[in-house]
């Protein structure tokens, strides 16, 4: 099979042939149909991600294909069968997983970062990773229902508990943010502002349902001004920069909660305490998502309650990841997300 392989830091991506991967017990092999290239990809390769497991490895979190074939002990599925990949499985040495509670581990590992991932034409995961991916729902969106969906998901529905009249701003309309306001829309936002420096991506959250947009420069006196004076109930930093989290937190209200999504090697820094203390704020650190988000939300897509439609900005063959990564980090074309097909 083919298979894309990260080798190290600085190293160029590399398409190799590698042989056929069989399943071990509990696992199944999944004949690939489509893989998104994700920031945290990237993040991975620079080395601003910190990895447990040194490479080679095979990028690729954001998966969806075909069951291909099942090793021992797997019940319940069949070759063939249509499915989405929780990106993810536990490492069954915490605590948590000791105890048996291993939907909690504290220390999951990551499909294609800590084990071979999908930009391949087969990937082997466990079968507890599997999510039937229903006829009306594409390859291509199934597979970034896994992170680039289902990570805002959780921080919006989950994490943040975004409510009937909430006032919500997002900070960062990339690949996630974008998707978050679609949720909080849907979720029943009563006020939704976003904040990104591109004018496309502030033209695309106001068509999603967003109700302003605004550069970063005067973002927070924008939000205020919109919300008479107040602030909102509820920010998001999807970028992950400590400046950026430092406008998501002077936007809320008294008695807001901020909601750190995206990462870096920033250090955070806050500024003053006594202002946390009047103004009572929470911030809130929000990673991943859970399977039975994917569950959740292969549910709204299917019935067209979630429309994703245009989240797809590219799809492009495994020859051309190396492009895909590079017009992600470049924001070339400005893209939701670039989708691998095997």
């Amino acid at each position: 099979m083919r298979a894309v392989r990260f080798t190290g830091i600085g190293k160029p991506l590399e398409v190799l042939d590698l042989p056929d991967p069989s399943p071990g017990p509990d696992e199944v092999v999944v004949k690939v149909a489509a893989c998104g290239i994700c920031a945290s990809d990237l993040h991975m390769m620079d080395g601003s991600l910190p990895v447990r497991t040194p490479p080679p490895v095979t990028p690729g979190h954001e998966a969806s294909g075909v069951v291909a074939a099942l090793g021992s002990g797997v019940t319940g599925w069949a070759t063939g069968e249509r499915v989405a990949l929780y990106a993810g499985k536990p490492c069954h040495e915490c605590p948590a997983c000791r105890s048996g509670r291993v939907e909690s581990c504290l220390a999951p590992l990551t499909l294609g970062v800590d084990y071979d991932g999908a930009w391949a034409d087969y990937v082997v995961v466990p079968a507890g990773s599997l999510v039937r991916l229903p006829d009306e729902i594409s390859f291509e969106v199934g597979a970034i229902l896994a992170d680039c969906v289902a990570t805002p998901y959780n921080a919006v529905v989950d994490v943040a508990r975004v409510g009937v009249g909430d006032r919500v701003a997002v900070f960062g309309i990339g690949g996630l943010g974008t998707h978050a306001v679609q949720i909080a829309r849907i979720s029943g936002a009563g006020f939704i502002a976003a904040v990104d420096p591109l004018a496309s991506a502030r033209h695309r959250a106001i068509g999603l349902g967003a109700d302003m947009a605004s550069e970063p420069d005067g973002a927070v006196a924008a939000i205020r001004a919109a919300t008479g004076g107040e602030g909102v109930d509820v920010s998001f930093d999807f970028v992950g920069r400590n400046a950026v989290l430092k406008q998501a937190i002077a936007s809320l209200a008294a008695n807001g909660r901020c909601i750190q999504v995206g990462v870096s090697g920033e250090r955070i820094e806050l500024g003053p305490s006594i202002l946390f203390a009047v103004r009572k704020t929470t911030l809130i650190g929000s990673y991943g998502y859970r399977r039975d988000h994917l569950e959740q939300l292969a549910r709204l897509v299917a019935t067209g309650r979630l429309d994703l439609s245009r989240s797809i900005s590219a799809t492009l063959p495994l020859e051309a990841a190396a492009d895909g990564v590079e017009a992600l980090e470049t924001k070339r074309g400005d893209p939701v997300r670039i989708v691998l097909v095997p």
